[in-house]
């Protein structure tokens, strides 16, 4: 099964296994590391053993960011929270952590930096008591000039048949449910590439309930350093 296949099974939601085949990831280079804190363990520092705590002055923080798909849930946060460097302090603070309403499948997010930026690592947090903390999506990027990009793909739009690249997919179920989360995805050769833009495809990380959506409490965009 080719990549662009799964990619667009996955986002059509016709089978959510699909998502694990994908954490072989786009790239054999690219890399994603995996963290999750829990009990004493999970506090308001975020702090894990081998991703990055949260950073405040990031390349995400001047960023323009907006949602293309979905719809956020009233009790929770605005797009701003994943940004700002305002970390939640305890499991289930809504207003501290942005995701989809409750019964929705997921979304899309988009990053977009106004110029073309080289990015050397997208790390992304999470912290809930339950199925609201593992993460799942897919990282797609663009640096906007290929013909034909689409900036605005919508749910029944394939991202990559509109000039995005698929950079790698999300999943941290097998961790288990509840606790504190940080993914940190990296590439071999020390940059993920030249972007202007990032989409987020968020994946609910169950269907059995309403309660699968994900509480996102931050992601950065680090650039490489002169």
């Amino acid at each position: 099964m080719t990549l662009l296949l799964i990619a667009r099974l996955a986002h059509l939601g016709m089978a959510i296994t699909v998502l694990t085949a994908l954490t072989l990831t786009a790239h054999a280079q690219i890399r994603v590391t995996v963290d999750r804190n829990t009990g004493k363990a999970a506090t308001k520092e975020f702090k894990f053993k081998n991703v990055p705590a949260p950073a405040k002055d990031d390349a995400a923080a001047k960023a323009t960011v907006t949602l293309l798909v979905g719809e956020s849930y009233p009790a929770g946060g605005d797009l701003s929270v994943l940004t700002d460097g305002l970390l939640p302090t305890k499991a289930d603070e809504p207003k501290s952590n942005f995701y989809f309403a409750s019964g929705a499948g997921g979304g899309r997010v988009r990053m977009d930096f106004g110029e073309v930026i080289e990015i050397k690592q997208v790390n992304s947090y999470s912290w809930h008591t339950g199925a609201g903390a593992p993460q799942v999506y897919l990282l797609y990027a663009s640096d906007g000039a290929e013909i034909g990009f689409n900036a605005e793909p919508n749910a029944n739009t394939d991202p990559i048949a509109c000039g995005w690249k698929l950079i790698t997919t999300v999943d941290t179920r097998k961790s288990g449910d509840g606790g504190q989360f940080g993914v940190s995805i990296t590439d071999a050769h020390g940059i993920l590439g030249k972007y202007r833009y990032l989409l987020f495809g968020f994946v609910a990380t169950e269907t059995d309930d309403d309660a699968g959506n994900t509480f996102y409490s931050e992601i950065d965009v680090v650039t490489k350093k002169p």
